[in-house]
């Protein structure tokens, strides 16, 4: 499978995502945010600070050219992802619905966290069953996300949303003010998905676990 992982200026996790589809034996490509021409079957939106963060998260990135290449792949069907800041590029293009706000408590977040699976009817989270506690890093400033009613509404009602903030038990936690505590959604057609926390983090026991390399997997099996 080929991967072509998208690099901006100011991103800082395009290494470790490369590194995580490498162990997966993927053919891997760091793509330069001007590139306007990506031949692969999985694009993904690295975390980090594109652009500084100027304005507000990714508010310039998605006017970098290689953005025009991405709406283009996923439009066709393929596959993207987009991690943390790729997420909120996602949100900012449209590609996905919502927006991300400052954290509630107006701090940056870095530790491990738990999340629940709410949908696996999803290439991504193939390989969990509903309900599964997943334990992975999370290290954000606006992952507050939210959007309105019906959007909402529509989200469950096509099983778009896909993770959500939780404790070990499974119990729902709040952790950064997101709308029924969202982590990850997916579009209607189930070919984008955008996730606040970091899968590329967790995938050796030395870092910690290995559940987010369990979610890279279900892309490319």
């Amino acid at each position: 499978m080929k991967v072509a992982i998208v690099n901006f200026p100011g991103t800082n996790c395009e290494r470790d995502t490369k590194y995580a589809f490498d162990k997966l034996g993927c053919q891997t490509q760091i793509i330069w945010h001007k590139d306007t021409t990506i031949n692969a079957d999985l694009i993904v939106l690295p975390g980090g600070f594109s652009y500084g963060d100027y304005l507000r998260t990714a508010a310039i990135s998605k006017f970098s050219p290689a953005m025009s290449a991405v709406v283009a792949h996923a439009k066709k069907g393929g596959l993207v992802l987009g991690i943390c800041n790729g997420f909120q590029m996602l949100l900012e293009t449209g590609l996905l619905e919502g927006a991300m706000r400052r954290n509630e408590n107006m701090s940056f977040i870095s530790k491990f966290h738990h999340l629940k699976v709410i949908s696996n009817n999803n290439k991504f989270l193939s390989n969990f069953a509903n309900n599964d506690v997943i334990n992975i890093p999370i290290a954000h400033g606006e992952g507050n996300y939210y959007t309105d009613e019906n959007t909402l509404k529509r989200l469950y009602d096509n099983e778009q949303v896909i993770l959500k903030y939780c404790d070990e038990n499974g119990n729902l936690l709040s952790v950064n003010g997101s709308i029924d505590d969202i982590a990850g959604i997916c579009n209607k057609e189930k070919n984008i998905f955008g996730l606040m926390p970091h899968p590329e983090r967790a995938i050796e026991e030395i870092l910690g676990g290995t559940d987010g390399m369990k979610m890279l997997k279900g892309l490319v099996c």
